[in-house]
């Protein structure tokens, strides 16, 4: 494997950090500008939102330039980002700088999948992706959990800051390693567009925004939570992070490893389980053993849907993928937006930090409802496109067998 591949693992390292470290560092934050827990959940939803328009936005602008060019714009928005976190004098910077961010998330993973891919032999395509993906993976066994403590020990505003050095070091990375590859030919937009009138692509994403979004809903405020109704001490955190982390390399492996052999019946398993979990959580987070025990399960079987819920938006849109490609991955950060917006309105009525556990299953249990809907509606056309294909051969014979005019 190239070394180029290290420096696109080091900028999804970065990338993986910087979002889901606010979550372990939310009370520091609002203790800090005097908000509220879920006014600073905006936090999260404000950088959610931003890799949802900037994925397909970024997307289209990268066919202007190499993507070699492409890489290090991104990594410059993201270091930009990070600093203007940093250095947030007031609350409204430091959303602004989650927005800038976050411009690069989506565009950052889809361009540099096809340079991963680019760099090696075509039977080495898939293994150069997971790679440069390992370090999103690891972001959330390391770095997330060595940013909080971090973050809890001398001040977030420090996480920030270095996460912002992991940056440089991707763009240093990128600038160094990574090869100058030809300008791509621009996106013929109609035809990217033309996959969004595909019932199946749009359920897809659907399931994509509900099913991760039930994962997010929990996590968000998973900090005041462990704290303040199971009893760990704020040091605790890095730990339960870890745990989640730990929960989402084996999810995701899992998933990787049956999408091809069974993607529905993953999606019903992993969806409903996810649901059940989740609506246990409310439960189990009274007590230290059992919260850390569903946090590694939310984990697991949130990333469970990832590999099969991204394959499926491909699969289905197979004949455009470039744009639902990266639009998907917008996708899952709208559920992350969503969840931690509905999360933050129970809390802020005074149902308790659990409550977003219940918002969590309800959005996973509707994937859930989705995905059978999905099977069914496949079902359907396929009964329905072979009644027409033997009805057209048996009715009519002579308009199969004339020659060409």
């Amino acid at each position: 494997m190239p070394l180029a591949l290290l420096a696109l693992a080091i900028g999804a390292f970065g990338i993986g950090t910087t979002e889901f470290v606010i979550m372990g560092l939310l009370p520091e934050v609002a203790n800090d500008f005097q908000v509220s827990i879920p006014t600073a959940g905006f936090l999260v939803t404000g950088y959610a939102l931003g890799v949802v328009l900037g994925a397909p936005l970024m997307t289209v602008l990268g066919t202007k330039v190499s993507r070699k060019r492409m890489l290090m714009l991104l990594m410059g928005l993201f270091i930009v980002g990070n600093v203007l976190s940093a250095l947030a004098p007031a609350f409204g910077l430091m959303l602004a700088g989650r927005v800038v961010a976050s411009l690069a998330h989506g565009a950052f993973f889809g361009i540099g999948s096809v340079v991963a891919a680019d760099l090696v032999a075509p039977e080495k395509k898939a293994g150069a992706i997971a790679m440069m993906f390992t370090g999103l993976t690891v972001a959330n066994v390391v770095g997330v959990p060595l940013g909080t403590f971090i973050g809890q020990s001398i001040g977030w505003r420090a996480t920030f800051l270095i996460v912002a050095g992991l940056g440089v070091l991707g763009l240093a990375g990128v600038a160094r390693l990574v090869p100058e590859q030809p300008r791509p030919e621009g996106v013929r937009l109609r035809h990217e567009m033309a996959a969004f009138r595909n019932v199946q692509v749009l359920l897809a994403m659907a399931m994509t925004v509900l099913g991760f979004g039930g994962v997010f809903a929990a996590i968000t405020y998973i900090t005041p939570m462990m704290t303040e109704v199971a009893g760990f001490a704020d040091s605790s955190v890095t730990g339960l992070l870890v745990l989640f982390g730990l929960g989402m390399v084996g999810g995701n492996l899992i998933g990787g490893k049956f999408a091809d052999r069974a993607l529905m019946p993953l999606l019903y398993v992993s969806l409903g389980a996810l649901a059940l979990v989740l609506a246990l959580f409310t439960v189990t987070a009274q007590n230290k053993i059992a919260a850390a025990v569903t946090i590694v399960l939310v984990g697991g079987l949130g990333f469970a849907t990832v590999p099969p819920l991204q394959k499926r938006v491909l699969d289905q849109a197979s004949g455009a993928p470039t744009l639902a490609s990266a639009v998907n991955i917008g996708a899952f950060n709208l559920g992350n937006a969503l969840a931690a917006w509905l999360g933050g309105i129970v809390i802020a009525a005074g149902l308790g930090f659990t409550a977003p556990n219940w918002v969590g299953a309800l959005l996973a249990g509707s994937a859930l409802v989705l995905a059978v809907l999905s099977s069914a509606l496949e079902r359907r056309d396929v009964r329905r496109d072979g009644r027409v294909v033997a009805g057209s051969a048996a009715s009519e014979p002579a308009l199969v067998a004339a020659p060409p005019h």
